[in-house]
């Protein structure tokens, strides 16, 4: 199997959102952002997958290793030997993969965060970074899209967070900052066990509405000079806080079940996007 044939099945395993905005890219920036995503998800998937820490911290560790050699001309996996390529086009450096790599280090280092400043640092990590170097395969022309791409990343983030807030306690990991569940009365151990109620619902409630808030700021932030070019992107958001509003609809029934759309509804909401360019 090929570099580009193994990121490609990567990104389809996967069933993430993301494959559906990359379905209307040009070919080439289609090949990079899916090398991008595949680098992502192996990251990921040693924090997700490796149960042991130390192990998991060695992996990590390799990875840091792997982009230092890949950027030197000498890639051996081959998620970055799909990915350096595009390096040169796209204004691609391993300053950012770095740092995306120092955020999976901090899911093994950290199982929360007091406050959001913290939870917000994690995302800029996994998340608004990923976003910047996202805008940058999708044809960035103006330099103030970057500060559009860290916002929808946070945004995005969050409704992740909200959507597996149970699944997460399961794990032994909290993302809601601590600080808001003392102010809404809600425990760790009552997210891990379950307990719906109006506290429950408050807390969630607020973090709907910070998510919210986020994604109206990255759409105020996107210069009109790339609102072309960063369609992708607008898919994501729309597909992302689409979910977002059905979780509002459940009432926030996301102890016990992962609230997902359907790949229809998702290739839907992508189209609309792309063809109409509404969200």
């Amino acid at each position: 199997m090929n570099p580009e044939q193994y990121v490609q099945d990567k990104a389809a395993a996967s069933g993430s959102s993301f494959y559906y905005a990359f379905l209307f890219l040009p070919r080439e920036r289609r090949a990079a952002i899916t090398a991008f995503y595949a680098f992502c998800r192996e990251v990921d998937d040693v924090v997700d997958e490796v149960h042991d820490k130390g192990v998991a911290a060695a992996k990590l560790q390799w990875w840091h290793g792997e982009v230092a050699q890949a950027f030197d001309g000498k890639p051996t996996h081959p998620a970055m030997q799909a990915l350096l390529p595009h390096a040169g086009p796209c204004r691609i450096l391993p300053d950012p993969l770095h740092s995306i790599i120092e955020g999976c280090e901090m899911d093994l280092k950290y199982d929360g965060y007091e406050d959001f400043e913290g939870l917000a640092n994690y995302c800029h990590h996994v998340a608004g970074v990923v976003g910047e170097v996202s805008a940058r395969i999708f044809g960035q022309r103006d330099e103030a899209t970057t500060q559009y791409a860290h916002k929808l990343g946070l945004a995005l983030q969050l409704t992740n967070i909200i959507r597996d807030v149970g699944e997460d306690a399961r794990r032994g990991r909290v993302y809601l900052p601590q600080a808001d569940l003392r102010r809404f009365g809600v425990t760790p151990e009552d997210i891990a066990q379950r307990k719906y109620g109006a506290a429950f619902t408050a807390l969630m409630r607020f973090q709907a509405e910070r998510a919210h808030a986020c994604y109206d700021e990255a759409l105020a932030l996107l210069p009109a000079i790339d609102r072309r070019s960063q369609k992708p992107g607008l898919m994501m958001a729309s597909i992302y806080r689409t979910l977002l509003r059905e979780i509002e609809t459940s009432d926030f029934q996301v102890l016990h079940q992962r609230i997902a759309l359907t790949p229809l509804r998702k290739l839907w909401l992508a189209w609309k996007v792309q063809a109409l360019g509404k969200m």
